[in-house]
């Protein structure tokens, strides 16, 4: 979502052409969405206001700002559009995006341009995706937020839309995907393995990725 966002203290409004809608109406109507998993990027004004109504389950809420107070125009949704398109939001190389990717290449992009400009800060990005309201501005295993959107792909590698990908090494790179993901999710749960049963897994892992993608590559 791109616009403006206004909080009055009660309710966050995204403004549209007639009544405008409540994050309440909102969530209501992202709810009805037979969906596994959501992806809710709001950039607007106030975004922030909006985090604790949208948050759920399966679901990774991104606003732009922190808080309601926050309303100035944010510079938030034009970075998120070059994540979208610069190799480099690819943080890992795999030729996936992941929410978590975008989000932290436009957080930092943000934070550079004002202080290229000399400005004060008027933004400051969160993301929450363990359905709680506690947003962070740096997702890791530390604070518990990010696996989710680790393992959301938003701009998949072109060799995967290509028509020329059978049926069987589709399923190949959703597998591929599918052991990514089970490692991202490991690595946040370092802290509550020992050492070995951590290198175990990992390995575990590793194995079983490197046999799907000489799958892939055959």
């Amino acid at each position: 979502m791109i616009g403006h966002g206004t909080f009055d203290g009660t309710d966050y409004k995204i403004n549209l052409p007639g009544p405008d809608m409540t994050a309440t109406e909102l969530a209501e109507l992202l709810n009805k969405i037979p969906a596994q998993r959501q992806l809710v990027v709001n950039m607007t004004s106030a975004s922030g206001a909006s985090i604790a109504t949208l948050a759920k389950k399966d679901r990774i809420v991104i606003a732009s700002t922190k808080s309601g107070t926050e309303k100035n125009a944010p510079v938030f949704a034009r970075y998120w559009v070059d994540a979208l398109r610069d190799p480099a939001a690819d943080a890992d190389k795999n030729g996936t995006v992941t929410a978590l990717e975008a989000f932290r290449y436009t957080e930092r992009k943000t934070a550079s341009y004002f202080e290229a400009e000399k400005l004060l800060a008027t933004e400051h990005a969160l993301l929450t995706d363990t359905a709680k309201a506690n947003a962070v501005r740096d997702p890791k295993p530390d604070n518990g937020q990010g696996i989710l959107a680790a393992a959301f792909p938003i701009l998949r590698p072109q060799t995967q839309v290509a028509s020329n990908v059978t049926p069987e090494k589709q399923k190949m790179l959703t597998r591929k995907q599918d052991i990514e993901a089970k490692i991202d999710r490991l690595k946040y749960q370092k802290a509550a393995l020992s050492e070995d049963e951590y290198k175990q897994q990992l390995t575990a892992l590793l194995l079983e990725l490197a046999r799907t993608q000489a799958e892939i590559d055959r």
